[in-house]
Order: structure tokens, then sequence, then C-alpha cells
């Protein structure tokens, strides 16, 4: 079995919502806290479904997402 674990840098985040856009799975929303740059992060609301698929990573310009994955 698969196990995904996806990770935020929340106070690197910008609140561009890019990632919330990109993912298919809906497993990302914009927080209602803000971070150390005064912008509301992203965060995992849903990290159960998460596939790995990286799409949130490839399109964070400030490169807050690290995805690990165990076989």
């Amino acid at each position: 079995m698969r196990t995904i674990l996806l990770e935020l840098n929340k106070d690197r985040c910008k609140g561009c919502e890019l990632c919330t856009e990109a993912c298919p799975r809906e497993v990302l929303a914009m927080g209602s806290q803000i971070n150390a740059l005064g912008y509301r992060a992203a965060e995992a609301i849903a990290p159960q479904k998460c596939t790995g698929c990286r799409a949130c990573a490839l399109v964070c310009p400030e490169v807050v997402f690290t995805i690990y994955q165990t076989a």
C-alpha cells in the first residue's frame, strides 16, 4: 500500500491560489490564518485524498510543497 505525505511550508506561501486551482482532488484550500509574510496560506483540507500527482508543486512559484511517497 502506497502512502503519500504532503507537507506545506506555510510561512513561504504568498497566497496566489495556483495550487488550489491545480489540485485535481480538491486536497488544498486557502486557510484563514495569516502567515509570517502577511498572506493567507494554502492548507491541506483533505490530505487523505492526495495521490502524489505533484500538480500543486509544479505550479507553486514559492516552492512550498514537499511530497513524500512510500511503497
